[in-house]
């Protein structure tokens, strides 16, 4: 049987229809990934961050040690962004001492936001 160059011409047709949402769907995962990982290291810097607030209440500044030691383990996210509030704690031994960091996020398809809030990450340890 012969085919003709209209059946062709027709799959092209479907390739455009169906391009535009697959690249949506590429780029809706690549946004939530690079969300994720951002996720993560404000996790990894909450607690780096909680681990030296907890042994630092001896320090001139345990609130400015402690926001080093955040800024310090997020060093692949934008500082600027970054948001690190005072450890919430007495400072003394046998309190607990909360550490919290916040990071922005956007999740932008075909430059259009979607969705976008704030990526939090508190942690809790006791003051030695």
């Amino acid at each position: 049987m012969k085919t003709s160059g209209g059946e062709r011409g027709q799959a092209m047709v479907e390739f455009a229809l169906v391009l535009p949402l697959l690249l949506a769907v590429v780029t809706a995962i690549a946004e939530f990934g690079i969300a994720f990982s951002n996720y993560l290291a404000l996790v990894d810097a909450a607690r780096a961050g909680a681990r030296v607030a907890a042994v630092s209440a001896d320090a001139t500044n345990p609130a400015a040690d402690t926001e080093a030691a955040i800024r310090a383990a997020a060093s692949d996210l934008n500082q600027t962004n970054l948001v690190v509030p005072p450890p919430q704690t007495t400072w003394s031994a046998g309190s607990p001492v909360t550490v919290t960091a916040k990071y922005p996020y956007k999740i932008s398809i075909f430059g259009m936001a979607v969705y976008s809030g704030w990526l939090q990450s508190s942690t809790t340890e006791r003051v030695e």
